[in-house]
């Protein structure tokens, strides 16, 4: 008991609760999904386990990155005076109370050590290889009908049941995180070494399973490095370098690989029957098509606060009953894009909360130093322009650890440097 008294007043009790509510999280994204709302719960505590709690208080006021997240749940509040399903709208309010619990806790619980920090991302890029290649596993077991699956529009389920747009997003982003690891103060020969095995594992397992999402990123990714290298005299060769590589990678990956061979021409043909106005209950990409060209009738009509962030879904079907594109019920499927998802429940006004959550980082100076934020930020708005990130559950807990593991905490270490509040690296 008296150990349990000293930790809690040296703050030590506050920073491990902090820790083991992030290692949660990470596991939850990975594998135990109910871990994933206990991990907030842990924070919490973490937050009234904080000897200076009464001190620290505002800080949490003065962090622009905790009071955007905020906005987006007050916003959605806002909603109940125009939405018409209520027990979607109680649902949603559910869903964000993590934007409320996850920046509290890391602008009020003592803030993770150096160490720390770097096990929690050191977790998430080797969880993410350890899965991608327990994955790679099951795809070599039976290649040719995994590869006719991908033919026919089919994606290769993580092993832990990781949907495959939000494990190219963990794939893609433990690859540039993996690298940027490797680079860590604490990080000693034989972690650089393991870093750099998990981050090629991670490139290896998109293109083995041929992930559009994960291609797509981690060949932004890379061209988003490549490009500022061209400007810089000593570094100008790894930036051609770079780009050659992004360049000539997915031609190869093309030539040598049959899973991605398939995925490229059923990707293809997919579009196709849209464009030329064939049947697409079949097809993904074609519903998309069609579910984007709904939204965009919808949002016409209501562009200044939108229908409701709860009434998305229903908008949509009252719009398919007009112009069904010959889609069956079953197959009239909702926008998946999150800007125009944003754009159909909030209107302008609730696109602009969006924007402001994930663009504003970039406006500061700090966070542009920071190139794990910067892949972060890159990645997730670039996955968006596909997935409507909030309404994917497991997405929407990415999304929300990441930025307040990195934007959040980032700010409100700067705040206390203003402030001139001393946190020890170790409590």
């Amino acid at each position: 008991m008296l150990n349990l008294v000293q930790s809690y007043h040296s703050g030590r009790l506050s920073q491990v609760l902090l820790w083991v509510a992030c290692i949660g999280s990470v596991a939850g994204l990975l594998a135990a999904r109910s871990f994933v709302a206990i991990g907030p719960l842990v924070g919490i505590l973490a937050v009234l386990t904080n000897p200076n709690l009464r001190r620290d208080l505002p800080g949490y006021y003065r962090n622009g990155a905790a009071m955007r997240a905020l906005a987006l749940v007050a916003f959605l509040l806002l909603t109940s005076l125009y939405t018409s399903d209520w027990a979607a709208w109680r649902h949603e309010v559910f869903r964000y109370l993590p934007w409320i619990a996850v920046p509290l806790a890391f602008t009020l619980a003592v803030p993770l050590s150096a160490s720390q920090r770097l096990f929690v991302g050191a977790f998430f890029v080797f969880g993410t290889a350890v899965v991608g290649l327990a994955t790679m596993a099951k795809y070599l077991i039976d290649p040719a009908a995994a590869n006719e699956a991908i033919r026919v529009g089919q994606n290769m389920q993580a092993v832990t049941r990781i949907f495959h747009i939000s494990f190219g997003l963990m794939l893609a982003l433990s690859f540039f995180w993996g690298l940027l690891l490797r680079r860590h103060p604490l990080a000693n020969r034989g972690l650089r070494g393991l870093m750099l095995g998990a981050a090629l594992t991670c490139a290896l397992t998109v293109h083995v399973l041929a992930y559009r999402t994960g291609l797509v990123l981690l060949y932004t990714g890379l061209l988003a490095y490549a490009l500022p290298l061209l400007g810089r005299r000593r570094q100008a060769l790894v930036g051609i370098g770079l780009l050659l590589l992004v360049a000539a990678g997915p031609w190869l990956a093309y030539r040598t690989l049959n899973s991605v061979r398939e995925r490229v021409d059923s990707t293809i043909w997919d579009v196709q029957q849209y464009t030329l106005g064939h049947d697409i209950n079949d097809y993904s990409l074609a519903r998309r098509l069609a579910a984007l060209e709904t939204a965009g009738n919808v949002i016409r009509k209501n562009w200044l606060l939108g229908v409701g962030p709860a009434d998305t879904h229903a908008a949509l079907m009252d719009q398919y009953s007009w112009e069904d594109f010959g889609l069956r019920v079953e197959n009239r499927v909702d926008v998946h894009n999150q800007y125009i998802e944003a754009l159909l429940g909030g209107g302008i006004v609730g696109l602009l909360v969006w924007l402001a959550v994930l663009l504003w980082p970039l406006t500061r100076s700090w966070a542009r130093r920071n190139a794990y934020i910067g892949f972060f930020i890159l990645l997730q708005a670039t996955v968006m322009l596909w997935a409507d990130v909030l309404s994917l559950q497991i997405s929407l807990n990415l999304f929300i650890f990441g930025y307040g593991f990195l934007v959040v905490a980032g700010e409100a270490d700067r705040n206390r440097e203003r402030s001139g509040v001393v946190v020890p690296d170790e409590a």
